[in-house]
């Protein structure tokens, strides 16, 4: 008897096999710079990161990892995007094969939309979407590089392809030890730079229904996810924006001029929700900030995106939840459409799980970590952020991670997994089948608050 798997199962084998493979890879003498094999952990850690689009480094990827070594992070992480179902879907497609109803429910978990239709069709327009964003940010970015900063074409080529795929699939990998620092004042990088975040980070189901805003036909009309996805995004853009800005104004962004200022805190709002390319120093930045930060990593992307964390859609259906419990409201509505009670409960629940597992998480990591930090200290948050980061699949970091014990970093692989995948599909992988309920008790209040 063949045991069937459900599509969550799937997903998360699909992404433990692209972890187990990447980090063999990774571990082979050729994948380093001097020759050496990496460790273990350091080879599953590294390929953790770049499968689930993270951007937490152990190792400097540009000095650290050979051509070869980027090449299998780059593709990792191309493919830890995209989705790794989406690759094998369109690898069926090509081979002539039928795409079973297992397949389709996969695919429709993937990209974040419950009515996917004509699936083939969409699964080649988002691949061509997406490989056209990358290279048109690829080329711009070489562009750049060659004419303001005087770099060979293979050297910005390269360096152009691997940030513009990174950027979107809101990885946070660089060559650079340090990030986009440089470039803080570079107007022109930073804004390619952040529309391929924000591009990437919306959802492909968004960035498909975008033409449709610039357009009158009924037929065109825009889909409440993405309306809600796009909005919230922009909230919480300006909202970061704003935030860094006044804060960090005479701390990390003090030397700066007025424009460069605006820019570097669009940049780091941009990059907290989910991508990990940072202008200006983590480590520097305030603990308001950091604390901010953290409730943007928490947040993250949208549904069906490259990113991680709860997603904006369900911040937005909580908010609009608790609107509709303040005023008395029994129904949920956003954007005069009536959200489902089920959505609305699994919004509760995605929050609930996500919270309780970086809580565990932090419980651990404090453990594996205490002879750093026997009392409460700045250490503490930095531990909490790391794990926020983590969970959130962002990157940024404060400066811990290469320190951080064996056990320390496992607890990290773990996050960044189940930030990716998301709690709730985890949860729904590992759970038994839902029984039906064959009586119904009598009701009781309980007080609450």
């Amino acid at each position: 008897m063949t045991r069937r798997f459900s599509p969550p199962q799937i997903i998360i084998a699909s992404f433990l096999c692209a972890i187990g493979i990447g980090a063999i890879l990774l571990s082979l003498p050729i994948a380093t710079q001097s020759g050496e094999r990496a460790n273990l952990i350091d080879s599953i850690f590294t390929a953790t990161s770049a499968t689930c689009v993270t951007g937490l480094i152990v190792r400097d990827t540009g000095s650290y990892f050979s051509g070869f070594g980027q090449a299998v992070i780059l593709v990792l992480l191309q493919m830890g995007g995209l989705g790794i179902m989406t690759f094998s879907t369109l690898f069926a497609i090509i081979l002539g094969r039928k795409i079973t109803l297992k397949q389709d429910l996969v695919i429709q978990t993937t990209v974040g939309h419950s009515t996917v239709q004509n699936l083939p069709t969409l699964i080649k327009y988002i691949l061509f979407v997406t490989l056209g964003i990358e290279i048109t940010g690829a080329v711009l970015l070489a562009a750049r590089w060659m004419c303001a900063y005087n770099w060979s074409f293979s050297q910005a080529l390269m360096a152009g392809f691997f940030h513009s795929i990174s950027a979107f699939c809101n990885a946070g990998f660089s060559l650079f030890s340090k990030s986009f620092s440089e470039y803080a004042g570079d107007t022109y990088i930073n804004s390619v730079m952040i529309a391929l975040i924000v591009l990437g980070g919306i959802g492909f189901i968004a960035v498909l229904e975008i033409p449709r805003f610039f357009k009158k036909s009924p037929a065109a009309r825009v889909s409440v996810q993405t309306k809600l996805a796009i909005t919230v995004s922009i909230i919480l853009i300006i909202l970061g924006a704003i935030v860094f800005f006044f804060v960090e104004q005479n701390n990390s962004i003090e030397g700066l001029s007025a424009k460069d200022k605006i820019f570097a805190s669009l940049f780091q709002s941009v990059t907290a929700r989910t991508a990990g390319f940072n202008t200006v120093s983590t480590a520097s930045l305030a603990m308001p900030t950091l604390c901010f930060f953290m409730f943007l990593m928490f947040v993250g992307a949208s549904p069906g995106s490259t990113g991680g964390g709860i997603k904006t859609c369900t911040l937005g259906v909580l908010v609009a939840g608790t609107i509709s419990m303040l005023k008395n409201r029994d129904r949920v509505s956003v954007f005069k459409r009536t959200v489902p009670k089920e959505v609305v409960r699994r919004a509760i629940l995605v929050v609930i799980l996500a919270i309780a597992w970086i809580f565990i998480a932090m419980f651990f990591i404090s453990i594996a970590e205490y002879k750093k930090a026997p009392y409460v200290s700045n250490y503490f948050l930095k531990l909490l952020f790391e794990i926020t980061s983590a969970f959130g699949t962002v990157g940024l970091s404060t400066g811990i991670t290469q320190s951080l014990s064996v056990f320390g970093k496992c607890i990290l692989i773990v996050t960044m997994l189940v930030g990716r995948i998301g709690p709730l599909t985890l949860v729904l992988a590992v759970a038994l089948r839902q029984g039906k309920i064959l009586c119904k008790y009598p009701e009781e209040r309980i007080m609450i608050g």
